[in-house]
């Protein structure tokens, strides 16, 4: 069920909440030693997502997450982001209660959507990707948990 309103004519929706902040690197190994002194906790997860030609690796700090990004091939977005931008923020990703209305709303508002249909992500999730072209320059992750749909 979405948490949605109408604000002068216009579907609108709240996000739930920032689920992580997805941050690319070159070397996983190094990055999670990093992101463990730094956060005091160390990596709950690691995970392939074959579809992105990613690894990632998940920290926790009280609610909030981090996902590490790391290519896993030379022609991989996360590696073309690497080329163009190096290492740092690539992404961030809200938690929405219902992935497909959010889709089609952002559509409907003129958001470019990177994929037409929900794509399994990592962290057990469904999501979908919003150009940066169409965010202001940041790329916008949407990810609704995948026992939900």
């Amino acid at each position: 069920m979405s948490h949605s309103y109408a604000y002068n004519g216009r579907l609108m929706s709240s996000l739930k909440k920032i689920e992580h902040i997805g941050i690319a690197v070159s070397d996983l190994d190094q990055a999670e030693k990093l992101f463990s002194r730094l956060l005091g906790a160390e990596s709950y997860k690691r995970e392939v997502v074959e579809s992105e030609s990613v690894i990632t690796s998940f920290f926790k700090s009280g609610p909030n997450k981090i996902e590490l990004l790391a290519a896993t091939n030379a022609t991989g977005p996360i590696q073309r982001f690497l080329e163009k931008k190096g290492e740092g923020i690539h992404h961030i990703a809200f938690a929405v209660d219902d992935i497909n209305f959010e889709m089609q709303r952002l559509k409907n508002e003129g958001f470019e959507l990177l994929n037409d249909q929900p794509k399994l992500g990592a962290d057990n999730k469904w999501v979908c990707f919003i150009h940066p072209r169409s965010t202001g320059g940041t790329l916008i992750e949407l990810c609704q948990d995948r026992d939900d749909i």
